[in-house]
């Protein structure tokens, strides 16, 4: 017999298979490293969501990863065959980067064609990217297993027998030759030791190796009745239902390599087969480094927009990046500059320059010049746009382009808080529209760079320590009213977890210590709290690409999603490191309202507003502000902003920057000194006499990331 750890888990659902796995993925790698695994795969149902934190963790732990997927695969001719309901289990694992890309491209294709209540792809779409990937037979719901299952259900389908079962084997060895394998599970379900002389008897016939894998959905044995209950939400069924869907076994966890090799002490092939797959699978997946896309550009373009195109480069017909974007750079500034004193415009010239350069240095020409031109768009459309935010207020570059709409210079804003080439980090714009028609953008998007080439960004909802209790209670059969109090005993604090909350609040314990299903409920919600309950997609997130996503992140479809509308299957935490970058279209109901104020300002007063010829000091406006009576003013509408405008009193731009900068956990704690301070109540001091140019807009107060950076200058 082998080495006892020389066992590797082919065939392991982590949380992202949603409401399935229950594998943390931080705590699985723990677990297998203690256990001296030096190997381990995902294969998630039908998707790929959790490729890259695998692969990370696992490389973290000295663990080598194995990127696969337990794909659902029918038989009929088109990929998109709604004729039948029918899907059969199959586990591919990629050997190299080409079997990495043709899992991507199959996980996306599931999704995007081959939707039928489940993702699912055809043999047809497998046998042409069939390149680079390993393969093995899965589950009883496999196709080789389910012929050989001979129950009454799969009669009734008109299927079964072993000779269907060899069929099927043999296309699969035909299409994936050496790298096809038969799987074994042992987990003591009746159906399972039936068919284990068959496969053995196919293994033999077709000269197909086998391998011994444990169907694992959690991590610790202990944890199968929790299972249970995951399982339950996910079929919004009760536990003590006699008639829900249920496993007889507790058997679906991560089983050690020695306690494997006993359970297949017979075959002991079938274990030391599972190190012959990792010897094959030589995968290292580049992470990081992350480069924008190009600006899509065409001369039919330029002519649209009337552009001024600068004398192209010698080696391109149309201008590239760079020469658009300082051409587009300096032509407006030109137009900015009109509102400022002649004698800075040489001091903004040079200031631009500078942003220029490192702009370009750090290949970010492309992002600029996209940013530029959906926001260009939309104003062209007539969708209301914002005046920019976040540290892109910094930039004279996003001023000339008319990305922002605020002058950085007389605010002694740091373009470094943007961009530091010192500091390599992506650019983050966060771009507002008008909610209503922030699609209309999207769309633009994606029409412009391809339906392909665009997408949102996925997020999973999480059973966190509120939800769980409700999710867990309603499973458990505890009265809606019951479970609401029970919920409610959580303390309201963003993160907060069950054992905090216990802490917190003796009334938990008290609750869980006299009520049994409370105390069942509490129980179970500890082993399920934190994982993955659904998928949703990001308020703002897009990401753009040369080429098609599914090279760079599978793609996955929301049901009942517009259509050519798609999202990453990686979430924004990994975007990154497979080189995407984000771009933010957020949506603000604000902008539609102001837009429907200056349109009524025109219609009933015959009064343009141009936005850079009002005046920032109108008293009439602090007057609103220190009233305290800000409902519906964004950003300083909330109970607690009315209080600080009442308690402020700010008359000036400044202060109003002020205000909405220390309203945050952290520079909260300063609120009373700053406002002591602007009121003469309280001296303005500086701990050293060179601070006070720094800090004297904020009578002494540190409030902005920029003065902390001008201090350590200093």
């Amino acid at each position: 017999m082998s080495d006892f750890t020389d066992f590797t888990h082919l065939h392991l659902h982590t949380e992202y298979s949603l409401l399935d796995g229950a594998n943390r993925i931080k705590e699985l790698a723990k677990t297998l490293k203690s256990q001296g695994v030096k190997a381990a795969a995902i294969t998630d149902h039908g998707n790929m969501f959790g490729a890259i934190d695998f692969y990370k963790t696992m490389k973290n732990e000295g663990i080598k990863p194995l990127i696969g997927i337990e794909a659902y695969i029918h038989n009929g001719e088109e990929l998109g065959d709604k004729s039948t309901k029918q899907r059969f289990h199959l586990c591919l694992i990629a050997k190299n980067e080409i079997g990495y890309k043709n899992l991507m491209y199959l996980s996306s294709m599931s999704y995007i064609e081959g939707f039928y209540y489940y993702p699912r792809i055809n043999k047809k779409m497998l046998k042409e990217h069939s390149e680079g990937i390993i393969c093995s037979s899965a589950c009883l719901q496999g196709e080789v297993n389910w012929n050989l299952n001979q129950s009454e259900r799969n009669l009734r389908f008109g299927a079964g027998g072993y000779e269907a079962a060899r069929e099927a084997a043999l296309w699969y060895k035909e299409v994936f030759g050496d790298d096809f394998y038969l799987e074994i599970m042992r987990h003591g379900i009746g159906d399972q030791r039936r068919i284990d002389d068959e496969i053995l008897r196919l293994a033999k016939e077709l000269n197909i190796k086998v391998i011994a894998t444990n169907d694992t959905h959690y991590t610790f044995k202990q944890r199968a009745d929790a299972h249970e209950v995951f399982m339950c939400i996910a079929m919004n069924k009760l536990l003590d239902d006699p008639n829900r869907l249920r496993h007889s076994v507790h058997e679906f966890y991560v089983k050690t390599p020695a306690q494997m090799s006993e359970l297949f002490a017979d075959i002991p092939e079938a274990v030391t087969n599972t190190q012959e797959i990792v010897d094959k699978c030589d995968l290292a997946i580049k992470l990081g480094d992350a480069t924008p896309p190009n600006f899509k550009f065409t001369l039919e373009y330029a002519a649209e927009r009337n552009l001024s195109l600068p004398e192209p480069d010698k080696r391109y017909s149309i201008p590239n990046d760079s020469v658009l974007f300082e051409h587009e750079c300096r032509r407006g500034l030109e137009e900015r500059l009109k509102f400022v004193p002649a004698e800075r415009h040489e001091e903004y010239r040079a200031r631009l320059q500078r942003e220029i350069d490192i702009i370009n240095k750090m290949n970010f020409p492309g992002y600029m010049m996209i940013v530029w031109d959906f926001i260009n768009e939309a104003k062209k459309r007539g969708v209301p746009v914002g005046p920019g935010r976040g540290s892109a207020a910094g930039s004279l570059v996003a001023y000339s382009l008319k990305i922002t709409d605020l002058d950085p210079l007389p605010y002694n804003l740091l373009f470094e808080r943007f961009l530091n080439p010192e500091r390599v980090s992506m650019p983050d714009i966060d771009v507002d529209f008008c909610q209503n028609r922030r699609g209309e953008i999207i769309d633009y998007v994606i029409e412009k760079y391809g339906k392909f080439n665009v997408a949102q960004v996925i997020t999973f909802g999480k059973l966190l320590a509120k939800g769980v209790i409700r999710d867990v209670a309603r499973v458990c059969d505890m009265p809606y009213a019951e479970a609401d109090a029970m919920a409610k005993l959580i303390p309201d604090e963003l993160g907060i977890t069950l054992e905090q909350a216990f802490e917190k609040e003796p009334k938990i314990g008290e609750l869980i210590a006299s009520n049994s299903n409370a105390n069942r409920i509490w129980k179970f919600a500890l082993d399920l709290e934190g994982l993955n309950r659904n998928a949703g997609m990001h308020a703002a997130g897009v990401v753009i690409s040369n080429e098609e996503l599914w090279n760079k992140t599978p793609l996955f479809r929301q049901p009942n999603a517009e259509e050519d509308h798609f999202v990453t299957q990686y979430s924004l935490k990994y975007l990154e490191d497979v080189d995407l970058i984000k771009f933010d279209f957020l949506g603000l109901k604000t902008l539609t309202v102001i837009d429907n104020a200056v349109k009524l300002v025109k219609k009933r007063f015959g009064k343009e507003i141009i936005w850079e010829q009002v005046n920032k000091n109108d008293p009439k406006t602090y007057e609103t502000i220190s009233s305290g009576q800000t409902l519906g003013l964004f950003q300083i509408e909330s109970e607690g902003m009315q209080k600080v405008g009442a308690d402020m009193r700010p008359d000036c731009f400044e202060d109003i920057i002020a205000m909405i900068s220390l309203y945050r956990p952290g520079p909260m704690d300063l609120i009373p000194d700053f406002i002591k301070r602007k009121h003469g109540l309280e001296p303005i001091t500086y701990i050293f006499p060179e601070l006070q140019p720094i800090l004297e807009p904020t009578y002494g107060v540190i409030v902005y990331q920029e003065q902390v950076m001008q201090i350590v200058q200093t």
